[in-house]
């Protein structure tokens, strides 16, 4: 009898993936009781909240529970399947998806010119000490320049940017806006990881007269991936906070911003319209977010894992 040999590395890389399957099983159905919760504390607020609000000390801070301000979850979950108008038409939520899908793109663009931004200037402040100290406080900044206000500044590059004869289209100044908010988060957590290499192998490195582009490519690097991952994450979200918030304030036409307003004229008499939408960029949140979670399994899938005690 032929007994087939047991191969080490086989049966490692077996476990790993049940492993992370079962990770993945577990996150999703946190998800799920997650999004359950707060649809019972919707209906719980719902059903004892006040109709008309309430006020703290003289602030109105208390929510209208009425059918106007929180329709019920099974209304805003059946409005998806119904027509976007009354009178006929596809089902909001095929509309909602083709408003999703252009914004989705527009953030995805956003957030690789922000990640490129962001390691960008992480690589040039580790590289010199001087550059980080006159780069990094513009950085933080930046952010505290309001999206809102910046918006309609970028916008009106439009029609006056000429490069190399592509003029300079509207869309391109939300993914700029979106950019700019996502770029942030890559640049300092990418910074951190360049800076978190331990001295001792940073000492290995300069002993061999190994260049310093050798030194960010085969050490520096490597030791960031777990910070820039993260990092992306966040500016995923940010990336379509950007996108929204550019859409509703320069009244771009396509995305789900633009859906946001059109469907808030009509909350008056259809209120689980403007849910359909807040649902989309839900959804599409997510699924970029998603998206950096796929690159963090396909860039870690050979990367020694800590051992636990």
């Amino acid at each position: 009898r032929v007994r087939r040999a047991h191969h080490p590395r086989l049966g490692r890389a077996s476990a790993g993936e049940a492993l992370m399957l079962r990770r993945a099983a577990r996150k999703t159905i946190l998800f799920v009781v997650a999004v359950f919760a707060v649809g019972c504390l919707w209906e719980l607020y719902k059903l004892i909240g006040p109709v008309d609000g309430g006020t703290v000390f003289g602030w109105r801070v208390i929510p209208k529970s009425s059918d106007r301000a929180m329709p019920h979850t099974w209304d805003m979950v059946a409005r998806l399947l119904e027509p976007e108008n009354r009178s006929g038409g596809s089902p909001i939520a095929v509309t909602v998806a083709g408003y999703s899908w252009y914004t989705l793109r527009l953030a995805a663009a956003g957030l690789a010119i922000g990640g490129l931004v962001g390691i960008g200037l992480a690589v040039l402040m580790a590289r010199w000490r001087i550059a980080s100290r006159a780069i990094l406080p513009w950085v933080i900044m930046s952010q505290t320049v309001p999206l809102i206000a910046l918006a309609p500044q970028v916008v009106s590059w439009s029609g006056k940017i000429d490069l190399f004869g592509w003029e300079w289209p509207r869309w391109a100044s939300v993914c700029a806006l979106a950019a700019f908010l996502s770029f942030f988060p890559v640049a300092v957590g990418t910074l951190k990881g360049l800076t978190s290499v331990p001295a001792a192998s940073l000492e290995l490195m300069d002993t061999y007269a190994v260049p310093w582009r050798v030194t960010l490519l085969k050490l520096r690097f490597p030791a960031a991936v777990p910070f820039i991952i993260p990092s992306l994450k966040l500016a995923a979200t940010l990336s379509v906070v950007g996108v929204i918030v550019s859409e509703i304030s320069t009244g771009i036409r396509g995305g789900i911003g633009r859906a946001v307003i059109s469907y808030q004229q009509a909350s008056t008499g259809d209120a689980e319209k403007i849910y359909a939408a807040v649902f989309g960029a839900a959804a599409l949140g997510l699924a970029l977010f998603g998206s950096v979670v796929l690159l963090d399994v396909i860039v870690n899938r050979n990367r020694p894992k800590e051992a636990t005690s």
